[in-house]
């Protein structure tokens, strides 16, 4: 596999780790969650690898930064299921807590990054 702009990056890197907890912790939820609770979760968790993805490979900072808002969107949406799969009980609060816990950091990632590729945009205003 060759290396890409985007596979280079943490955030992508843990964002991948993230999507094959969820996939794990998705695993054990009741059978009529499959087409619900189970698919939205993993659609989710997802999102936010493909986004970086499909983000950094676009040619422009501009849409760059779309994407990342969009994989922090995910990360949000993401971290409501979990916490609802908890109040749900399917999960317990020791599977949720890391679920959670890697999630946000994630989320502070894009929003570094987001913070970044803005100052690249307007270098004069990374000034003031």
């Amino acid at each position: 596999m060759g290396e890409s702009g985007y596979t280079k990056l943490d955030v992508w890197q843990k964002s991948m780790d993230l999507v094959v907890a969820v996939y794990g912790v998705t695993k054990s939820f009741p059978k009529e969650e499959i087409y619900a609770l189970t698919n939205q979760m993993r659609r989710a968790a997802v999102s936010i690898p493909s986004n970086i993805a499909e983000g950094r490979a676009k040619r422009s900072t501009r849409e760059f930064l779309r994407f990342i808002s969009i994989a922090n969107g995910s990360v949000a949406e993401l971290e409501t299921q979990i916490m609802l799969s908890e109040k749900l009980g399917y999960l317990s609060s020791a599977q949720t807590t890391p679920l959670l816990v890697e999630a946000g950091l994630i989320g502070r990632m894009l929003n570094k990054l987001y913070s970044r590729l803005e100052e690249k945009l307007n270098p004069l205003n990374a000034s003031l």
